[in-house]
């Protein structure tokens, strides 16, 4: 079967999409926790919202698989848990994939999988590690039809701003979104750069590879829509935004908020307003 099957239930008609990450809680960080603390009413939360797809690990994805009716966002199956998250690095670094990770995908009717690209300063080894994963799931998604997303990550050194935390550096970002689709990624999710008026870089390298960027960290309203407004018009395909929606006092609000950026060319303004009158679609 082919993923684009799959990925036709992830994307709008325009190529666009909302991906809502729900899948902190995978990592063994107590700060990743907030906001998810009741993951049942955090997951029903974003789905009356309605963005296109909602990130979860295997042990939650029945959160949203056993919401009854035709009408409610993909799954994407997130694959790999990692140990990479925390202020101090721990002496052994890891990146292990789920059994199966694509077979359990397809039992939990998932529209792709998504696995880390991790490029942390001085880890050669949880690098390779992490290509050795992507490669083992690429093949495994072949088999299934399962669209395979990869997330380039180039992190800074954990003594520059404390733990993970982004390297913003277009020089770094470009080629590991590059390999990334080298090893057969079918969507890419990537980090902003620091300049967001050259992300258009990061699109031409990813090879007509739909590119979704990562939310990160915490950012004010103003900032995070502005951000995006900019990131759509620099030619990405849509967004997967975690804490920037499940941490904010009216998630709701803010997924109709960013739909409307995503999907209809909102303008900031636009969306500001849509978070401040807490319009859901």
């Amino acid at each position: 079967m082919s993923n684009k099957v799959r990925m036709n239930r992830m994307f709008s008609e325009r190529g666009k999409c909302f991906d809502v990450a729900i899948d902190h809680g995978f990592f063994n960080e107590h700060s990743f926790l907030s906001g998810i603390e009741n993951m049942k009413q955090a997951v029903e939360t974003i789905v009356r919202a309605g963005p296109d797809c909602v990130q979860l690990s295997a042990g939650q994805a029945r959160l949203l698989q056993e919401i009854p009716g035709k009408r409610k966002p993909g799954l994407v199956l997130r694959t790999d848990a990692a140990n990479i998250y925390g202020s101090a690095l721990p002496s052994v670094l890891f990146s292990e994939l789920i059994d199966r990770a694509a077979e359990q995908a397809v039992q939990l009717d998932a529209v792709a999988v998504c696995v880390n690209l991790l490029l942390l300063p001085g880890q050669p080894e949880l690098h390779r590690q992490c290509v050795r994963n992507v490669m083992t799931l690429k093949t495994e998604c072949e088999r299934y039809g399962m669209p395979l997303m990869v997330e380039p990550l180039v992190m800074l050194p954990n003594e520059a701003k404390g733990g993970y935390m982004v390297d913003g550096d277009i020089r770094k970002i470009m080629p590991l979104v590059r390999q990334a689709v080298e090893l057969g990624a079918d969507i890419i999710k990537a980090d902003p750069c620091d300049d967001v008026t050259e992300y258009h870089r990061v699109i031409e390298i990813a090879s007509g590879v739909p590119v979704l960027v990562r939310g990160g960290g915490r950012a004010g309203d103003r900032e995070i829509i502005g951000r995006t407004v900019e990131l759509m018009k620099q030619g990405a395909s849509g967004i997967v935004y975690g804490r920037n929606v499940i941490q904010h006092p009216n998630p709701a609000g803010m997924t109709a908020a960013l739909m409307a950026v995503v999907h209809e060319g909102a303008s900031a303004e636009e969306a500001l307003a849509i978070l401040e009158r807490g319009d859901v679609r």
